[in-house]
């Protein structure tokens, strides 16, 4: 009698990976290409001298500037403009260097990983396009707010010599990490479109620049343009009142009290309707604009007079008035009620920046789909 062997069963053939899409995202990739890009910039020991020599900047120039303040004009009482004025030095410094630093730190995240041949490995493994580019930028994001936690203790100095409503700091602190974070997002995007680390480089300090430097002297350039001699409403003295005094009223002291009234006028009108957004987009006047919210009252506090500086900003928006105001401390009948003032401008100008980085960063994504069709001459791929 014949035994018969059952048959092995076949083996069963392992599980296929599942696909990996662009847009594929995961928090565990995120936070893996994240903590690999944060590792190596704790270990770097540039990254502590650069954390190192931005606290020795920002201490050395507020205690100048508070020592200024303070042996300037010793008598004054009022200790609140003090504070209003080192805030804003400290937030425009720290602005400042913070747009200045933080290009470096993206500008070279792609192309730069490229060409030591590390990109090549993220990529062949099982982490999407979008969560190398989303590690990557968090990554530098996390690194420009370093800097930010490290400006803190100024900015609680300014606000203990007073005169800074409390609430002003975390305004201002996340305005400035989010328009961080539009920076690393303008660099991480050039990062991945130019194919040598230096191109990149000049290229996200240049839209830097752009925002910072050239969007005012763009406004300037075309105010000249914008600017007619037309007839307007004016309320104010009229001509024909100083034609009317003689020699006996002016040698006078008291002369005539004038009269203001409604007449038509002459004037050069500048329509800032169509460029406004020109000052917008740029990151000091957005953190300007947003850390003091509201309009001026006119209880002449330092800081009601720092918010009507604003507050010329945002009345570009609006033109030039129905009838303007040249009557000045004399009364009159017809006077103009006042206009509404425009609304703020600061979330244009953040939404414009957020614009950029959300573009770069798309950008990125792109540029990081594998397989590629184009790569530029001499790129290297592993």
């Amino acid at each position: 009698m014949t035994v018969q062997t059952p048959a092995p069963a076949a083996a069963t053939p392992p599980a296929a990976p599942p696909a990996v899409g662009t847009w594929t995202l995961t928090w565990h990739g995120v936070r893996t290409v994240a903590a690999l890009e944060l590792r190596q910039r704790v270990r770097s020991s540039r990254w502590k001298v650069a954390l190192l020599v931005w606290f020795a900047v920002v201490a050395a120039i507020t205690l100048l500037a508070g020592g200024v303040l303070l042996f300037v004009d010793e008598g004054s009482r009022d200790t609140q403009s003090r504070g209003v004025v080192l805030g804003a030095v400290v937030t425009v410094l720290v602005l400042g260097l913070g747009l200045l630093v933080t290009p470096t730190l993206t500008s070279t995240a792609v192309n730069g990983d490229r060409g030591a041949g590390t990109l090549a490995t993220l990529q062949v493994t099982l982490l999407s396009p979008v969560e190398i580019a989303l590690g990557k930028l968090l990554a530098a994001w996390a690194s420009a707010c370093a800097f930010l936690v490290v400006s803190l203790p100024f900015y609680v100095i300014a606000l203990l010599m007073g005169g800074v409503p409390v609430w002003t700091l975390p305004r201002v602190l996340l305005l400035t990490a989010l328009l961080l974070a539009a920076v690393c997002g303008i660099g991480l995007g050039w990062s991945a479109r130019a194919a040598r680390p230096a191109g990149s480089t000049v290229l996200t300090f240049v839209t830097v620049a752009a925002l910072t430097v050239f969007s005012p002297v763009f406004f300037g350039l075309t105010f000249p343009f914008l600017s007619s001699t037309q007839e307007v409403q004016v309320y104010g003295v009229p001509d024909e009142y100083w034609a009317s005094l003689d020699d006996e009223d002016l040698a006078s002291s008291t002369p005539p009290a004038p009269t203001c009234e409604v007449f038509t006028a002459q004037r050069t009108v500048a329509h800032t309707e169509g460029t406004w957004w020109l000052l917008a987009i740029n990151p000091f006047v957005i953190v300007a604009d947003g850390a003091l919210p509201g309009t001026s009252v006119g209880s002449g506090s330092v800081v009601d007079e720092v918010r009507s500086s604003t507050q010329g900003v945002r009345d570009l928006r609006l033109g030039e008035p129905d009838v303007r105001d040249e009557c000045g401390d004399w009364g009159g009948d017809g006077a103009p009620l006042p206009r509404d003032h425009a609304g703020p401008v600061w979330p244009y100008g953040l939404a414009a920046n957020l614009l950029l980085g959300g573009l770069g960063f798309v950008t990125a994504v792109r540029r990081l789909r594998i397989p590629q069709r184009t790569l530029p001459r001499g790129t290297r791929v592993a």
